[in-house]
């Protein structure tokens, strides 16, 4: 067809829907999340509030080793099976190995060292990352719809 219009390598390279900004620039994370931040008074400093989601995405390679370990499931599809079901036994289990693994809190821009900290997660109920109010100065954070990327 003569009235195509061809793009350029410049185009297709430069600009906002460019190479370099689409695939170079923006990499995805394996075991990690991203979610709005709520207040939570009541937790602790040391600790945020992980939703039940993102926190079973994150350590379900943990939670199906155990799962087997404790002979609550023969294999790895059972274990699977049992997180899809959403078991109260997982639950369980997942909040046991929460205790012993700290998570990665990150609000961009990461502009100084305070911008990634390290906290207990405990799990909350819907989709929201939970923090304390005073650990939020160090993120430049507040809760009018600040995202929180975890890792």
């Amino acid at each position: 067809d003569h009235n195509r219009v061809y793009k350029s390598l410049s185009d297709v390279i430069e600009g906002k829907e460019g190479r370099v900004r689409e695939t170079l620039l923006g990499k995805r994370v394996d075991y990690s999340g991203r979610s709005v931040i709520v207040v939570g008074p009541s937790l602790s400093l040391h600790r945020c509030g992980l939703p039940r989601e993102i926190a079973i995405e994150l350590f379900q390679a943990f939670v199906i080793r155990d799962l087997i370990r404790k002979h609550l499931a023969s294999n790895i599809g059972v274990a699977k099976s049992q997180i899809r079901k959403k078991k109260p036994i997982v639950w369980e289990i997942l909040q046991e190995i929460l205790d012993d693994h700290p998570v990665l809190l990150n609000r961009a821009p990461t502009l100084h060292r305070l911008g990634i900290q390290a906290f207990l997660p405990v799990l909350v109920e819907g989709r929201a990352i939970c923090l304390h109010p005073l650990v939020c100065k160090g993120f430049n954070a507040d809760f009018d719809g600040d995202q929180m990327a975890v890792h």
